[in-house]
């Protein structure tokens, strides 16, 4: 019988669960090791974040787990349509998505997506991974990954992925870069029932993706699932502890809309359409979800251009590997496109009789899988961190438009010639 390798998957975001399809669909059977519990039916219809998925990768993948269909029906809640406005509430651009090719799926329905599809006894939850440890197995000369899994005890693999997120444990085994802090914060909430309930903030907030940029901040929405609108309060602050030195820790998100409509420097000087959405959003969080904490999220990025030298039996994939911020859209993008591409890697491993011939024999392929990976991850992150410079400038609205007319421009004169 050829040798069948011993993969674990560290994390079960969708990097993690695609790449666990992925590899089931090639006959390898990898295990999962995620520390959350599994979600349930009603926590994965709790409205969530928008993600927009790109043909060459988040689409693709889609198409190749044998889950098109399934996305087709859980998309539709957000369109591909698009808001520009400043501070003042002027708008500066719109659209109906007419060019768009990006479909738009809630975090949580593409985790439910995955979760009904991937195996059930692929997946370990409420298995957190403290570190992974290497060694040459002396009998055998094969590379082992010793998992430690607290107090789940101990795993051994010839194989591990590290899809385990900003603050990876499997990345401690391949290089010492740690993420550090962008210089931005998110402050996330969501009000419910909109169209019912607000139906002044859904005409103001439209169909699809709203942004309002200016003086180094701003006020995104999209809308989601339950007929919600999620508001993101994009706060530039070089303070990491933003929250901390604003006095903002253990406080609701009713609580911080003060302090963000309070402050000259935040939103205090917006227009009152723009206040009223941010405000609006603060107070049904909290009405939604009494006694929780605001969402405060600052945003972190590992160094553009990271790398590590290549090591037999590890490697990561997604945030892992390349953490960056989210001004180019590409995060779960660029994390689905590694797992797939590193399925086909591992799927293509000739059979071999033991460890280290499987091992041998995969490592020339995973040098180059890991270094186009990284290629192109570098040219993402460099684009995000361009268009957070970009976005998050003084007039960052009017930025945004012109950065769209010349993507206009670009794709005109990338056109046929007149008259063909």
């Amino acid at each position: 019988m050829p040798f069948q390798p011993r993969i674990a998957i560290v994390g079960g975001g969708p990097s993690g669960l695609a790449l666990g399809l992925l590899l089931q669909q090639r006959g390898i059977r990898p295990t999962v090791y995620e520390l959350r519990s599994k979600p349930t039916t009603q926590e994965l219809a709790k409205p969530s974040g928008m993600l927009d998925l790109h043909e060459e990768s988040g689409l693709r993948v889609m198409r190749e787990c044998g889950l098109w269909d399934g996305f087709q029906a859980a998309i539709g809640d957000c369109s591909e349509a698009c808001r520009v406005l400043n501070p003042q509430g002027i708008v500066l651009h719109t659209d109906e998505g007419e060019t768009a090719s990006r479909p738009e799926i809630a975090r949580n329905a593409l985790a439910n997506l995955l979760v009904k599809n991937v195996p059930l006894d692929c997946v370990k939850w409420n298995h957190k991974v403290i570190a992974a440890r290497d060694a040459r197995n002396a009998t055998t000369g094969a590379t082992e990954i010793m998992l430690d899994l607290g107090a789940n005890g101990t795993a051994t693999y010839d194989f591990v992925v590290g899809a385990d997120g900003a603050w990876s444990r499997v990345r401690k085994l391949l290089t010492d870069v740690k993420p550090f802090y962008s210089g931005a914060q998110y402050v996330m909430a969501t009000m419910r029932n909109a169209s019912t309930n607000f139906p002044h903030l859904v005409e103001l907030t439209g169909s699809g993706m709203l942004c309002a940029l200016g003086g180094g901040n701003g006020i995104i929405t999209h809308r989601g699932p339950q007929d919600s609108i999620r508001v993101h309060a994009v706060v530039s602050t070089p303070h990491e502890n933003w929250a901390r030195a604003a006095g903002l820790e253990g406080k609701t998100a009713a609580e911080v809309k003060t302090t963000l409509l309070g402050d000259d420097k935040l939103f205090a000087k917006w227009a009152p359409a723009l206040q009223e959405v941010l405000a609006t959003a603060c107070d049904e969080e909290t009405k939604d979800n009494p006694g929780s904490l605001a969402d405060i999220l600052p945003l972190y990025m590992l160094p553009i251009g990271s790398r590590w030298e290549h090591r037999t039996g590890a490697t990561l994939v997604g945030d892992a590997a390349h953490l960056m911020t989210p001004w180019a859209g590409e995060g779960v993008n660029l994390a689905l496109w590694d797992s797939l591409d590193l399925a086909h890697t591992l799927g293509g491993v000739p059979e071999v009789e033991d460890a280290a011939a499987w091992q041998a024999a995969l490592d020339p392929r995973m040098r180059e899988h890991e270094e186009a990976m990284l290629v192109r991850a570098q040219e993402k992150a460099e684009e995000s961190s361009k268009n957070k410079d970009t976005l998050l400038s003084e007039n960052g609205g009017q930025a945004m438009v012109d950065m769209f007319r010349m993507f206009q421009d670009l794709v005109t004169a990338d056109g046929p010639p007149k008259g063909q």
